[in-house]
């Protein structure tokens, strides 16, 4: 894994309307924590770099040089972004050593072409793993070739890269393989809803009717 640099601003100011205009002048609010740190550091990071940063990995690994301030080894941990323009609101960053393992989830990828007439789904999106800050995973791949209708591949199932370990329960399924079913064309759906819904709705006039009386 590539390390990243970053130049960062100390920042002092808090609040919604501070945040605001940091984000006008091109720039994302960040906090640096870690239990080996006495606080946490606030910072201001440039937007374009750290979204070209996050957009190559999502455990991008960065040496943030703080103006007037320690050079901090992070590694991103949580992004809050916009939920329409999904532009960079927050980033939160975790200090490291470069000595240590570090917990991150690793993105898990179908290889290969399951059978004819099967479509491979992925039941686990991510996997939590342990690994060394430089050998952080971009992927975890898993091989689907030639694989028949109702077959599971699970955690024992994955080659781990060495040095990377995980906790997760073997047994948990990470994809399975089935044949596709055949849905019923929209309309008989629809007539056949509506027949059930006009008996429905007779029986209730039929009911109303006879309170009537």
């Amino acid at each position: 894994m590539a390390l990243n640099r970053l130049a960062a601003q100390p920042r002092s100011d808090f609040g919604k309307g501070f945040a605001r205009r940091t984000r006008a002048a091109g720039r994302v609010p960040a906090v640096i924590y870690s239990s080996h740190l006495d606080a946490p550091i606030h910072v201001t990071l440039p937007g374009h770099e750290i979204f070209m940063i996050l957009k190559g990995s999502a455990n991008a690994v960065i040496q943030v040089e703080i103006e007037g301030g320690e050079s901090q080894l992070v590694l991103v941990k949580d992004v809050q972004r916009h939920p329409v323009t999904r532009n960079l609101q927050h980033v939160d960053l975790l200090a490291i050593n470069r000595s240590e393992k570090v917990d991150v989830d690793v993105a898990i990828v179908l290889t290969g072409e399951s059978a004819d007439g099967t479509v491979a789904s992925l039941e686990t999106m991510t996997l939590a793993v342990s690994a060394p800050v430089f050998e952080i995973p971009e992927t975890i791949e898993i091989s689907v070739e030639g694989l028949e209708d109702g077959s599971v591949l699970r955690v024992e199932d994955l080659t781990l890269p060495e040095n990377i370990e995980t906790s997760v329960d073997p047994e948990t399924v990470v994809a399975s393989v089935a044949i596709p079913q055949v849905e019923l064309p929209a309309e008989e759906e629809g007539e056949e809803g509506e027949g059930e819904e006009g008996a429905e709705n007779a029986e209730a006039e039929e009911k109303a009717e006879d309170t009537e009386e």
